[in-house]
């Protein structure tokens, strides 16, 4: 008895929550195959549930059931284990002064999926007999005879539909992407599992983690962003929490961070394959706008290894960018452009300190787009060399400074959008440098020349 009254007391209170309401054929199901396997008690105490959570009503306690049913708080608890192993019920729990619970009713399988569940349907079968067993199944699975010479053609979801990606030319195999989504992505067969387990330790993601509902997850967003399973091990791993549990929503949203993060800023469109593509948007007229709809789309890892001349940016650098991204919540193509700011004037040094000091100042000026980071960073420009000057280790050093008489000053470069304003420059009170003008023209000729041979 101690143990019961450490499980369930007549006291504890409880609320009731239903997904939807359940229909007749619910209660046809409820007790012609789940009644024979739980007893009649427990599908009363079901019953019950289902119908007081069908009104809305404050909390009650276990007194009410066990007065409606008649039975001791031992019975109670006892219907509603066998509800809870048998998936007609969820139990929660919070544990205070007063204990009160959840009880989230689920409706019963339908009859395809309860008669295909070899546990449920041998159950059944040792529980009413092979006449009665036979009976119920012909009564709730409706055999339809397909005539003689038919084949079947009907197409799947990825026959019809395919994921379309802001970024041009991503992904970069489209027959690797074909082969990975032919047929169903409802099914495990469509995604190497094997694959993705191989490469996530059982210490950092237990195999109990990839329960049938986050596969089924899994394959969909391999799926529509057309990941393999490399991909997916790293959005397994950003989604598991301190506590080594996965959920539906995180995957979901580890998936979405990572997309910004290395693919583009816009989520990928399901559209019917053989429907007329869209006319493209408008080529962009001007330099500056090139630029924009660049920062615009890239992904931040891109933009470093656009920097670097192709080079894979060090983990350290994507980093960063992804805290920039995901823990701070700032938009993909303002983190671009502080990127290309910061590691074009500081001779490609990504300083994590002085990048958090930019982005700390950007994100209480609430900048969300690349227009509006590019136009600050302008403007404060002269803020951004005091703070870079702040935090250099010459600037603290006590030694003296060595002349630089003769020696030519090199001058740290600038991103090219930073010359680029549409607005005439405001008057400063700050003498101008003579030189600034040839060198702007330097590097727009440089920038130009690269752009050409790019082509």
């Amino acid at each position: 008895m101690s143990a019961l009254y450490k499980e369930l007391q007549a006291a504890d209170s409880f609320k009731i929550r239903m997904p939807y309401p359940f229909s007749n054929y619910d209660r046809q199901l409820l007790t012609l195959l789940y009644q024979p396997l739980i007893g009649a008690e427990a599908a009363a105490f079901y019953l019950t549930l289902w119908a007081e959570g069908e009104v809305d009503r404050e909390e009650a306690t276990h007194y009410t059931l066990m007065n409606i049913l008649g039975i001791s708080i031992a019975k109670v608890f006892e219907a509603r284990i066998q509800l809870e192993a048998i998936g007609l019920l969820r139990t929660y729990r919070k544990d205070e002064e007063n204990r009160s619970f959840i009880y989230e009713l689920c409706p019963p399988l339908d009859p395809k999926s309860f008669f295909a569940d070899p546990l449920l349907s041998m159950f059944l079968f040792s529980k009413i007999g092979e006449s009665a067993y036979r009976r119920v199944r012909d009564r709730f699975v409706i055999h339809t005879e397909i005539g003689e010479g038919y084949e079947e053609v009907s197409r799947t979801f990825t026959d019809i539909y395919q994921p379309v990606h802001a970024k041009a030319g991503y992904p970069a195999e489209t027959k690797d992407l074909q082969e990975r989504t032919s047929g169903s992505y409802e099914t495990d067969s469509t995604f190497d599992f094997g694959l993705l387990r191989q490469g996530l330790s059982e210490q950092l993601v237990p195999n109990r983690v990839l329960t049938a509902s986050i596969r089924a997850m899994i394959s969909k967003l391999a799926f529509l962003y057309s990941w393999g399973p490399l991909e997916m091990q790293k959005v397994v791993l950003l989604a598991i929490d301190d506590d080594y549990n996965l959920t539906v929503d995180g995957i979901k949203k580890a998936a979405a961070d990572y997309y910004k993060l290395t693919v583009a800023t816009s989520a990928p469109q399901l559209v019917p394959v053989h429907k007329t593509e869209a006319k493209p948007a408008e080529a962009p007229k001007t330099r500056q706008d090139e630029l924009i709809l660049y920062l615009e789309s890239a992904s931040p890892v891109e933009v470093l290894r656009d920097i670097a001349n192709g080079k894979e940016p060090l983990p350290a650098d994507v980093q960063l960018a992804n805290q920039l991204v995901v823990q701070y919540g700032m938009e993909p193509a303002v983190v671009n452009v502080l990127l290309q700011y910061v590691l074009l004037r500081t001779d490609m040094k990504l300083t994590k300190a002085y990048v958090e000091k930019i982005a700390s100042h950007w994100l209480r000026k609430n900048i969300t787009t690349a227009k509006d980071a590019m136009e600050l960073a302008r403007t404060e420009h002269e803020q951004y060399v005091k703070w870079k000057s702040e935090g250099s280790p010459a600037s603290s050093s006590k030694a003296p400074a060595r002349s630089n008489r003769g020696k030519p000053v090199r001058e740290e470069k600038l991103p090219e959008w930073f010359y680029q304003k549409d607005e005439a420059p405001a008057e400063t009170s700050a003498p101008k440098n003579d030189n600034l003008e040839v060198e702007k023209q330097k590097l727009l000729a440089k920038l130009a020349m690269k752009r050409v041979k790019g082509d």
